[in-house]
């Protein structure tokens, strides 16, 4: 069963509802639910607005698809999904694992954005694992999303900071060799030399020029 699976049975259960109540409220057959909730059907675009209305479920629920936002968008799009230093601004509700995944391909971003990835982390941590990892690695931004994640699991509880953990653990046979930056690739060579010198620690290890770190997160306290 995968989380949203379990996240979808979680939900009806906690509500008390049968799997044939849950269908009537969601206008879809209890064999539709179970499967569902077996894994063995994805939930669909179509229903993902619904089983949020009804089951309350967070936006990880929602089908995960490869996106090419713009720059300019990730703010609205990180605010629809409760990021509140961009809480003012309105932008389309969307998976939070592939907001993420679309931030991290972009070679330059505002340091205000790329300060808020560490918060889709720590904020969804089931993330559509199976799924970012995948793309992730297609895209060749493993070691991004290592870093982020990284950063994430540093200001998370135990738990939350276990299963992050998880998912640095399987990034790291795929790291990648050649240098990177955290989405700021226009930098210039003397930011470069100074930063292969002033980086954290897993920033080297994940060869990013960035000196990002937990301290630096509006959100870290």
């Amino acid at each position: 069963m995968d989380g949203v699976a379990a996240e979808v049975k979680r939900a009806r259960e906690a509500r008390g509802w049968t799997q044939a109540e849950a269908a009537e409220r969601l206008g879809v057959s209890q064999g539709y639910v179970s499967l569902l909730e077996s894994g063995r059907r994805p939930v669909p675009q179509r229903l993902a607005p619904s089983l949020r209305r009804t089951l309350g479920l967070s936006a990880s629920a929602l089908p995960p698809s490869e996106l090419n936002l713009d720059p300019d968008r990730l703010p609205g799009v990180l605010g629809a999904l409760g990021y509140e230093p961009f809480g003012y601004l309105r932008g389309r509700l969307l998976n939070p694992a592939a907001v993420l995944l679309s931030a991290l391909r972009q070679k330059d971003l505002p340091s205000r954005v790329v300060e808020a990835l560490p918060w889709l982390a720590l904020h969804f941590p089931d993330l559509n694992r199976e799924w970012l990892v995948e793309r992730a690695r297609l895209h060749d931004v493993q070691n991004r999303l290592a870093y982020v994640v990284t950063l994430a699991s540093e200001l998370a509880d135990a738990g939350v900071a276990a299963r992050l953990r998880e998912l640095v653990v399987r990034l790291e046979p795929s790291r990648l060799a050649r240098e990177d930056t955290l989405c700021h690739d226009s930098m210039t060579e003397a930011e470069r030399r100074w930063l292969r010198q002033q980086r954290p620690q897993q920033a080297e290890h994940w060869n990013l020029l960035t000196d990002l770190r937990r301290e630096h997160l509006p959100y870290a306290a």
